[in-house]
């Protein structure tokens, strides 16, 4: 899910009713996804995407066991923290930037 879309989608991994937080994500996103997620105290679940045919580069699905978290919630709330304690902000999650840039108007 980008941060475009709030649409809130619950699927099942592994047997886990979980949170849908992205899919079709790449296994860089989903580490840098998976280890944000884990620093702020949530339960993640990854599955593997199959496609027809086989393509080289795999595609994961990734949730969280939080049914209502909500990515997009969390970032533009400022309740998302990077593992050096950062905030998150939209450049962070979308991994346009790696620090939090305090806006001119939140001095």
């Amino acid at each position: 899910m980008s941060l475009n879309n709030a649409k809130h989608t619950i699927t099942e991994i592994d047997g886990v009713r979980c949170t849908l937080v992205e899919t079709g994500i790449t296994a860089e996103r989903m580490t840098f996804l998976k280890d944000l997620l884990e620093a702020n105290s949530l339960l993640v679940k990854v599955k593997e995407e199959t496609s027809e045919p086989p393509v080289e580069a795999l595609k994961y699905s990734l949730g969280v066991t939080d049914l209502v978290f909500n990515p997009v919630f969390a970032v533009y709330e400022r309740s998302m923290k990077t593992i050096d304690g950062q905030i998150v902000s939209p450049d962070i999650w979308n991994q346009k930037s790696d620090r939090y840039i305090r806006e001119y108007w939140a001095k």
